[in-house]
C-alpha cells in the first residue's frame, strides 16, 4: 500500500512539474540533444542547431512577414541590447540571416571547451540555456 501511494505522489508531482529542477533540466536537456543529434553522437553541432532554430524561427513568425519584432520574440530572452546588436539594418526586427548570426554567437559563447558541439552539460550553463531559448 505505501509503495502505491508513493507511486501515486510521485506521478502527482511530475504531472504538476513538481519534479526536482535538477532532474527535470537534465532530463529536458538530455532528451533535447536525443531529438536533435542526428549523428547519433550525443552533442550538437552548429549545423544541428541552426536547422532547429530555423524551424522554429518560422513558428515564431506569426505574422509571416519573414521577420521578428519584439513582440514575436518577446519569449526567446532576446533583450533589447541583443536585438539591437544583431539588427544591422536597424529595423528593429530580426530576419532569419540575423536570427541564425545570433543563434551561432550563442552558439559559441556556450561551447566552452571550443570543439564545435555543444554536451547536455554545455547546454545547462547560462549560455547554453540562452542558446535553447532560441530553438525550442
Amino acid at each position: 500500500m505505501k509503495f502505491h501511494m508513493h507511486l501515486a505522489l510521485v506521478a502527482l508531482l511530475v504531472a504538476i512539474g513538481g519534479v526536482p529542477c535538477s532532474h527535470a533540466a537534465e532530463t529536458d536537456t538530455q532528451t533535447l540533444v536525443k531529438s536533435l543529434d542526428t549523428d547519433s553522437d550525443g552533442t550538437l553541432s552548429l549545423d544541428e542547431v541552426t536547422k532547429q532554430a530555423a524551424i522554429h524561427f518560422d513558428a515564431l513568425d506569426a505574422d509571416h512577414d519573414g521577420t521578428l519584432d519584439k513582440m514575436e520574440i518577446a519569449g526567446s530572452r532576446v533583450s533589447s541590447g541583443t536585438l539591437t546588436k544583431f539588427d544591422p539594418d536597424k529595423d528593429s526586427t530580426l530576419d532569419k540571416t540575423e536570427y541564425l548570426a545570433l543563434v551561432k554567437a550563442r552558439f559559441a559563447a556556450a561551447d566552452t571547451d571550443h570543439d564545435g558541439t555543444l554536451t547536455p552539460a554545455e547546454l545547462k550553463s547560462k549560455q547554453g540555456k540562452a542558446l535553447v531559448a532560441l530553438i525550442q
